[in-house]
């Protein structure tokens, strides 16, 4: 095994620059082959990149949290995109029913720390159950959606999952993004035409009003300060965590050189 960092993504990264969505999953596929899968919340952006890799054919499968809690029509557009897209997802739960949580450490969502602590156990958790499987992870974070991901490379690494994470959305824009939902006529969430901007879990998320932030509806009775799960990298410490550790060959092949050896 061989240490790798995020600086070593530099050069790579400004390759990237101009690829598109669908160039990037290839060649995430090509490098990755079988320990590559997507992870999907199975919001707007998530459904672009479920339809890309089921357009695809690329044969890569989809983690998908079940916290527990996640609202019915959330469930019926996983189970709908992995019918009509042709996508194996794999749904990966708590330890714990939200009920045995509740009766062991009370209602956490009510205080921020609190909130840490339930979306650790029902959302971290349960994706730390696929640690080791995979050298690569699909997002579909975007540096149009602001906030801490203004600045979301495509590639970054995953110190928790010991992984690399690539977000071939990186550099689509809003109108990029509604143009392809509508061109391609995505499956999406329908509780997104009813104001959810974005959509988490049902005790945590609201509509949002016009002129409200995308994420004010995210755990709006906490306030401003808590507005991530961090459940992704770049949620967490803008995707600059220090390094990972993957087989030599590996880093040779994302990083396109080849070794020499010497007998």
């Amino acid at each position: 095994m061989a240490s790798f960092t995020q600086a070593d993504l530099k050069d790579l990264n400004e390759t990237f620059e101009h690829d598109s969505p669908a160039d990037l999953l290839r060649w995430a596929k090509e490098i990755f082959g079988e320990r590559i899968a997507a992870l999907s919340a199975l919001q707007r952006a998530g459904c672009v990149v479920c339809h890309m890799m089921g357009g695809l054919k690329l044969d890569i499968p989809v983690l998908f949290v079940d916290t527990g809690v996640n609202f019915q029509e959330t469930l019926e557009t996983r189970d709908r995109v992995a019918r009509e897209y042709g996508l194996k997802i794999i749904s990966l739960e708590p330890s714990q029913t939200m009920e045995a949580q509740t009766e062991q450490y009370g209602v956490l969502y009510l205080t921020p720390e609190g909130q840490k602590q339930c979306c650790l156990m029902r959302k971290t958790e349960p994706l730390l159950q696929a640690k080791g499987q995979f050298d690569c992870l699909v997002g579909s974070l975007r540096q149009a959606d602001g906030g801490r991901r203004g600045n979301v490379p495509i590639l970054s690494i995953d110190t928790q999952m010991n992984c690399l994470r690539i977000n071939p959305l990186a550099k689509m824009t809003d109108e990029d993004l509604e143009a392809y939902l509508v061109q391609h006529k995505v499956i999406v969430n329908p509780l997104h035409s009813q104001g959810y901007t974005t959509i988490g879990c049902n005790r945590c998320t609201t509509p949002v009003l016009s002129n409200e932030p995308k994420r004010a509806g995210r755990w709006r009775h906490l306030g401003s300060w808590s507005a991530y799960c961090e459940i992704n990298p770049t949620d967490r410490d803008g995707g600059i965590s220090k390094s990972i550790d993957l087989p030599a060959d590996l880093i040779d092949r994302i990083l396109g050189r080849s070794t020499d050896f010497a007998i």
